[in-house]
């Protein structure tokens, strides 16, 4: 299976193939619990996990194991969930412009599409679809419903 990212940037044209893809899904890493500031909320925690690749990550947060958000950031992608505005928003990040403040990674910004881009929404479904295995990735599939 190709699938074909569509983007602004210089990968414009990259076809990510179903090998690059599992070796993505395949590369994500959990981050120690005792690095992510926790929520100011009661019972809610929050994971992340990095990929291989620069400016590759997912975040969750969490309350009696359901997420209550959900946030993936691929080449200066994002896609995200919210539960308390449910539906899938993609995105764009700073990550790729380099300034002064990109080189920060509490500074990341994210610009919303005003067109979904369903293409990369298909790339995040089948890279997390690598771990689907996982709880906390299988619940994520399921907000792709």
């Amino acid at each position: 299976m190709n699938f074909k990212l569509v983007s602004n940037m210089s990968y414009r044209d990259k076809v990510l193939d179903k090998n690059e893809i599992a070796s993505l899904g395949a590369s994500l890493r959990e981050i120690q619990q005792k690095l992510l500031k926790q929520g100011y909320k009661t019972g809610v925690s929050r994971m992340w996990f990095q990929g291989e690749e620069p400016y590759f990550d997912v975040f969750f947060e969490l309350k009696d194991d359901e997420i209550l958000w959900f946030q993936f950031t691929f080449r200066g992608k994002s896609l995200s969930w919210n539960g308390k505005n449910p539906g899938l928003q993609t995105g764009t990040t700073n990550e790729l412009n380099f300034d002064d403040t990109s080189f920060y990674a509490a500074s990341k910004t994210i610009e919303n599409d005003i067109q979904t881009n369903w293409e990369f929404i298909n790339l995040v479904k089948l890279i997390l679809q690598v771990r689907a295995e996982e709880p906390i990735f299988a619940k994520a599939l399921k907000l792709f419903d």
